[in-house]
């Protein structure tokens, strides 16, 4: 029987730790639609932003702190960050290293896109999020890597994945 954290066992820690995830973005959904229902899709989406502008911030100097990552520590330093955000937990997600100077990211299934799927629902329409997210994510790991949309909804993306995103290191 569990009555606290210390009685987990490995497997039902990883498993409490996937169900987080799941009430995080359960959370986050809430939050929006009830914006969305009160004031409408523009002004919950600017909400949104704003709070993502926050948030995301605190969770790359969060998970910097986590993996004793440094400051400006690269495309490296990105890419294992990026597995240790709240959403990477119930996500599928690859990172491609093209080149020295570059990572790209793919949203390969999302939780949030597959469910409106599954609804017959539109995509949601994520990319002004996403831009403020994941550039101010990046750029706090390390502030001389630039973030460019490969694709996300509402714009058309491939079949393979759901949002893309280019990050690019300039050393100079």
């Amino acid at each position: 029987m569990l009555n606290s954290k210390e009685d987990l066992t490995r497997d039902q820690a990883l498993a409490l730790l996937e169900d987080f995830a799941v009430r995080w973005l359960a959370h986050d959904g809430l939050w929006f639609q009830a914006i969305e229902k009160a004031r409408g899709l523009d002004e919950a989406v600017e909400h949104d932003i704003e709070a993502w502008r926050n948030f995301t911030v605190l969770e790359a100097k969060r998970i910097m702190k986590f993996l004793s990552l440094p400051k400006d520590g690269g495309l490296d330093a990105l890419e294992r960050a990026l597995k240790f955000r709240l959403y990477a937990f119930i996500n599928v997600q690859e990172c491609l290293r093209p080149d020295d100077h570059t990572l790209i990211f793919h949203m390969k299934d999302c939780r949030v896109q597959s469910a409106r799927k599954r609804k017959n629902m539109p995509d949601h329409p994520c990319k002004p999020v996403g831009e403020v997210e994941y550039s101010l994510f990046a750029s706090t790991i390390d502030s001389r890597i630039k973030t460019s949309c490969i694709a996300c909804p509402p714009d058309p993306h491939p079949e393979e994945f759901y949002c893309g995103w280019k990050f690019t290191l300039n050393e100079e």
